[in-house]
């Protein structure tokens, strides 16, 4: 057995959720990328971006280590809900770009501080608002995953890939032909249940 190393850890988990939920966008249309898959707006890219204003904020500005990126659609006055979605001037490579680099500032920051440091998250109340590297660091990574996890949802309603990567599906072996059968067998399941509820 290998010793423990806590940062390294951490950011094994961070970056398999990265690079997951930007394997996302892989080649898929413009369109497809940026359409409202759900009824609150959700879609791929939004969560790109979301992800990078997280990074940056979280692993950033709250222990005094502003990026100096611009990011308007999280300043005072900014629309509602701007950071989960990207205009039409806002492209793939200028959201993914910006995304690499929050990765790259988020890292240092990790590098640079012992996981006890403690930060001020500008947007929390006064009074609650200190924090660990370490619990942000998790929240982050919490955060990562779930949206993650709604791109994969998203993706494979889209044209059926599912999945940390191309590499990676985790999923059990079988072909379209068992799949369907298997998703008929759990909806044939949940309508007996619901039956007998």
């Amino acid at each position: 057995m290998t010793a423990s190393d806590p940062k390294a850890d951490l950011h094994f988990s961070l970056q398999s959720a990265r690079e997951a939920l930007l394997w996302k966008l892989e080649g898929l249309s413009e369109y497809d990328i940026r359409r409202p898959s759900t009824p609150t707006g959700t879609n791929l890219l939004g969560l790109v971006k979301h992800a990078a204003g997280v990074e940056l904020g979280y692993l950033g500005d709250t222990f005094g280590r502003p990026s100096g990126e611009p990011l308007p659609w999280l300043e005072d006055g900014a629309e509602p809900n701007a950071d989960m979605w990207a205009t039409a001037g806002e492209t793939r490579e200028f959201i993914v770009q910006l995304y690499r680099r929050a990765w790259v500032h988020a890292d240092a920051t990790l590098d640079a501080l012992a996981l006890d440091t403690v930060g001020k998250v500008p947007w929390w109340p006064s009074g609650r608002d200190e924090v660990t590297l370490h619990h942000a660091v998790v929240r982050v990574i919490a955060d990562t995953h779930r949206h993650a996890g709604h791109a994969d949802i998203i993706r494979e309603l889209m044209d059926g890939a599912v999945g940390m990567d191309k590499a990676n599906d985790s999923m059990a072996p079988g072909d379209s032909a068992w799949w369907e059968s298997h998703r008929n067998r759990l909806e044939r399941s949940a309508q007996e249940a619901d039956r007998y509820s």
